[in-house]
Formats: C-alpha cells, sequence, structure tokens
C-alpha cells in the first residue's frame, strides 16, 4: 500500500468536490447578499427601499409620514422605516376580497 497525496489536480473526484464546492459558495453569496444586518432581531428599510417596495413614490412616503399614517425614526436627517411596523400597517389594510 502507498501513501499517494490526494489533491484536486490529480483525482476527479476530489476535483468535482470542489467545484460543487465553489458553485454552492457562490449561490450562498447571492442569496444573502440582499439581506441587510439587523439591529436586535429588526431590519429597517431606508425611503429608497420602501417605496421600491411598495411600488409607491417617495413622496407618498412622506405624505403619510406628515400624515401620521407610517411609523419611522428619524436618525442625522434620515429617515428609517422598521420592517415589522410596515409588516403590521399592511395586514392591518388588508382586505379580503369582496363578494
Amino acid at each position: 500500500m502507498s501513501n499517494q497525496l490526494i489533491t484536486k489536480d490529480n483525482n476527479e473526484r476530489v476535483k468535482s468536490f470542489f467545484v460543487s464546492l465553489d458553485r454552492l459558495s457562490s449561490l450562498m453569496e447571492r442569496l444573502f447578499a440582499p439581506r441587510k444586518p439587523t439591529l436586535d432581531g429588526e431590519s429597517f428599510y431606508t425611503d429608497e427601499e420602501l417605496s421600491k417596495k411598495l411600488k409607491i413614490s417617495r413622496r407618498s412616503l412622506q405624505d403619510y409620514r406628515n400624515e401620521g399614517r407610517i411609523p419611522y425614526i428619524k436618525l442625522g436627517g434620515k429617515i428609517l422605516y422598521r420592517s415589522s411596523d410596515i409588516e403590521k400597517l399592511l395586514e392591518e389594510g388588508y382586505q379580503d376580497k369582496f363578494r
């Protein structure tokens, strides 16, 4: 029995394993790239992100803030929205189909 060093250069199974590992790594990076860091488990949206997500203008968001319809945090001139607050508003505004 010989002691042969197995590397990805001399063994197809090892080479295939590393190719699969690289592919999995890239998929994981793409999957987690859009995730935002959280603060105590809570994530936040900026004006731009929330307007895109809700498909409304940033001006509409400003109107909702001014009217007190949407909760927000103002931090040094930047407006942030808690994701849990937005989900709660959407659930409260949900209308069952009308018939």
